[in-house]
């Protein structure tokens, strides 16, 4: 059925979820929003009640990520792969790095690279200033940029080996994610299962350099650089020295490294993403994209917007929310029962795998009413709370204590990416544009976005 599904574009009116989410709209559609079927000898249960949903991730004791796969966690690694008390340590430490007043730190660093990117598009400027160009490796670049600047201190071309060997890594597991596990596969010499050992060992190398130089930058007093992995250090230093240089109280080396992939991964692709997705729904519906331009102007002018007054965009904002409501970076989110626990009215043995279809929850007109799978920001005009018919079904960062640490990070990164581009372009779908979402791990264009730009 994926295989199918993803062999054309659909039009745009179509409903995306049938071509991201075959089988399980499938399902969903032919035994209901509470499903069951046998994967192997795996039960799967879908959920799709908010409610459900909601008290599934939040009892994270019970519920934890499906990692039976070893080679699944060379993707999700770091803070999304830990559980219990390793998740808790982690998650103490990073909290204060993503707190408001840190990411306003950040600030500059995004700036020049929304900067870069817009310098580039404006040197292709063709007949009467405008250019034709598939906008995703130009956005996926950026994001790339941003996290190595904001996460490491250095720029996209110094982490360029980094990106390379995370996209690979990346491109060689999702058939794993695709099929039934054999335990004892992955250490088999196969061409696909030796190639993911050397990238390993390469990135642990990497990783392994930029770590221990900031450790010795610290220790000399040096390091003043307000980056993700110098405030991780430094909190982590901090843990160690208050239970009197216990290094227990600490993570590892190999543990922050985990953390910095994880950094890469979540807040590359994601945000990317998000930029994507947000350009074509905006180059679709162009009164959108005037009222978004038009509200930036009246903030910043043709000035580079500042953090006080990104936080005063609220038609980009209700913009972004509705982008995350249809295409949200995850489509699907899974957990399995690790004790018998009771949700709602169903009592779930250990072992079960629930399925939680954000896509199609974010596009189920009994919640959002009629216009569920049409772009229509305007339902976020009074919050994310009163946006649905029924309280908070909108799950695009997750729910819960596992709530994406990142999500402000995210969002301030697309709401200056997308105000600075607004400032400086016009943009409409182009002829040779195709739309074909698809999951990649994440939801992509697997044909990219083909815009057309014209200058300002």
């Amino acid at each position: 059925m994926i295989k199918e599904a993803t062999s054309k574009p659909i039009s745009l009116s179509d409903d995306s979820a049938e071509r991201v989410l075959p089988f399980v709209d499938h399902t969903v559609k032919k035994y209901g929003k509470k499903s069951f079927m046998w994967v192997g000898p795996i039960p799967r249960l879908n959920i799709m009640e908010p409610e459900i949903l909601k008290e599934v991730l939040s009892k994270i004791d019970a519920f934890h990520k499906p990692l039976y796969n070893p080679l699944v966690k060379l993707v999700v690694c770091g803070l999304a792969g830990y559980e219990d008390d390793q998740w808790a340590k982690h998650r103490r430490l990073l909290n204060p790095a993503f707190h408001l007043e840190k990411l306003k730190l950040m600030l500059p660093a995004m700036e020049l690279s929304c900067r870069q990117m817009i310098e580039k598009w404006e040197k292709m400027e063709g007949i009467e200033g405008s250019c034709e160009l598939d906008v995703w490796p130009y956005l996926s670049s950026l994001s790339s940029d941003v996290i190595a600047r904001t996460a490491f201190g250095s720029s996209y071309e110094e982490g360029k080996r980094i990106f390379q060997l995370l996209a690979e890594q990346t491109q060689l597991t999702i058939p794993v994610f695709e099929s039934v596990y054999i335990p004892g596969w992955r250490i088999l010499p196969t061409k696909t299962n030796k190639r993911l050992r050397e990238i390993d060992r390469e990135m642990q190398s990497l990783f392994r350099g930029i770590i221990h130089k900031r450790e010795r930058e610290m220790e000399v007093g040096e390091s003043g650089i307000r980056d993700l992995l110098g405030m991780l250090l430094e909190f982590n230093l901090k843990e160690i020295v208050e239970h009197g240089n216990n290094k227990k109280a600490g993570i590892t080396t190999q543990e922050v490294i985990e953390d910095c992939k994880i950094f890469y991964h979540a807040g590359q692709e994601t945000t990317s993403i998000l930029l994507l997705w947000t350009m074509v729904l905006l180059s679709q519906h162009q009164e959108w994209q005037k009222r978004a331009r038009d509200e930036v102007f009246q903030v910043f002018g043709r000035d580079e917007p500042k953090f006080d007054g990104l936080n005063r965009l609220k038609i980009l904002t209700m913009i972004l929310h509705e982008v995350l409501r249809l295409y949200p970076s995850l489509a699907v989110v899974t957990r399995v029962t690790v004790k018998e626990t009771k949700v709602g009215e169903m009592t779930l043995p250990a072992g079960v795998e629930v399925r939680l279809p954000i896509m199609l929850v974010h596009r189920d007109r009994d919640i959002w009413g009629e216009d569920a799978k049409e772009f229509n920001p305007a339902r976020f005009s009074e919050g994310v709370a009163k946006a649905a018919k029924t309280q908070t079904p909108y799950f695009p960062f997750g729910w819960g204590p596992r709530i994406c640490i990142g999500q402000n990070f995210a969002l301030l990164e697309a709401k200056l990416a997308v105000a600075m581009i607004l400032q400086h372009f016009s943009f409409k779908l182009s002829p040779s544009y195709a739309h074909a979402p698809v999951t990649v791990l994440t939801v992509q264009a697997q044909h990219g976005a083909h815009i057309i730009l014209k200058k300002l």
